[in-house]
């Protein structure tokens, strides 16, 4: 037991590095602002198209929220799957982690 805590220890260390490393992206406008996430929800770049600058400050404002949403989504799922095949086979109640 001992031995695959410490296993599940060294796994998550290395789970921690590749989310670090691991980018997502989430788009609102049909693409027209796209923000870029790691796994550990920090935001990398925000791209917005040049015509949405002309759609008013309030729009913008919509569409960069809209897209860092989905963006910190997808971060979350990906970081949920991630840990889910860590803690497989664990025979952990659900929710534990």
């Amino acid at each position: 037991m001992l031995k695959q805590l410490q296993q599940m220890q060294t796994r998550m260390a290395k789970m921690q590095e590749d989310l670090e490393s691991a980018t997502v992206s989430g788009s609102a406008g049909g693409g027209a602002v796209e923000v870029t996430v790691n796994g550990h929800q920090k935001v990398l770049a925000v791209n917005i198209q040049a015509e949405v600058l002309e759609e008013g400050a309030e729009m913008v404002a919509d569409m960069v929220m809209a897209a860092v949403n989905d963006a910190l989504d997808r971060s979350r799922d990906l970081a949920a799957q991630q840990m889910g095949s860590i803690t497989a086979g664990l025979g952990l109640p659900p929710g534990l982690i």
